[in-house]
């Protein structure tokens, strides 16, 4: 039984918040913590972590479905280690339109086929295309915390109380962390968080917890032009701090829940309620 790992899942209610960055980064600040990290792309129909990290793999997580191949053959380090096992990326591959919706055999598959090498890691991040599809919700749902990135923009807002509604009402969860991204102040931070906070709580019965804010930074755009992570250019820029933040709150949440000792496996069997 593991008693290790735990893995949480970076998604957002509508594309063009800067999740696919965010979970980049904040892997890459839970290693310089110290911690053994996987990352794995599972946005099977737009993937780009590969892009942003100016890498092509030859093998990708779609692998694994079309030739049965071993997970950690497919491994990708990055970071400041060229060896594997500290902080990996499991690549996956875009444009392959018959693997961006995967039923639940398929998901189950993956999830059997992942958790093994997962075991060997203290984090494991799966990043999630945006929306409310069955694959976003299948995935999401099978970690132990679920990280909702969010704008200050109405629409992203909307969007992220959908897809919270759907994942508690579907899957029966309701451990869900808030990132507040792309802000220009505190007070922009606070008015976007308790927006969403008041719905949820009205309408749903829960508040979402606050994980961190991220505010604003051309360093970003730099960062991906360079296709390397802001944590690695630029580790003291306002962005690259946030990120750290939001590492050390994540340490904390895994310790505590280490303590509490419930937690079967990195990726759990999902439940699915009508």
């Amino acid at each position: 039984m593991n008693r290790k790992t735990i893995s949480f899942s970076i998604l957002s209610g509508k594309g063009g918040v800067g999740k696919s960055n965010l979970a980049l980064n904040i892997c890459y600040a839970l290693h310089q913590l110290g911690r053994k990290v996987l990352l794995i792309d599972c946005d099977m129909g737009l993937a780009n972590m590969d892009v942003l990290l100016g890498i092509a793999p030859e093998k990708h997580v779609q692998d694994i479905l079309i030739s049965n191949q071993n997970p950690a053959d497919i491994l990708v380090p990055f970071g400041p280690s060229s060896s594997k096992g500290s902080l990996d990326l499991l690549p996956a591959n875009s444009g392959m339109a018959e693997f961006a919706e995967l039923d639940d055999g398929a998901r189950g598959m993956l999830r059997d086929k992942l958790n093994p090498l997962a075991s060997n890691y203290d984090f494991v991040c799966m990043d999630i295309g945006a929306g409310i599809s069955p694959t976003v919700l299948g995935f999401s749902s099978m970690t132990t915390l679920r990280l909702v990135v969010v704008t200050p923009e109405p629409t992203s807002l909307t969007d992220s109380y959908a897809l919270i509604k759907v994942l508690s009402a579907r899957h029966n969860v309701q451990d869900f962390y808030i990132i507040v991204n792309q802000v220009e102040s505190q007070s922009e931070t606070k008015k976007t968080y308790s927006r969403l906070s008041a719905v949820c709580k009205r309408f749903l019965g829960f508040a979402p917890e606050f994980l961190c804010e991220v505010r604003s930074d051309r360093g970003l755009i730099e960062a991906v032009r360079k296709q390397r992570p802001l944590m690695e250019i630029a580790p003291r820029s306002p962005a690259a701090l946030d990120c750290m933040t939001a590492a050390e709150k994540l340490e904390h949440l895994r310790k505590d829940l280490l303590i509490v000792g419930e937690i079967d496996a990195p990726l759990r069997s999902v439940a699915v309620h009508n």
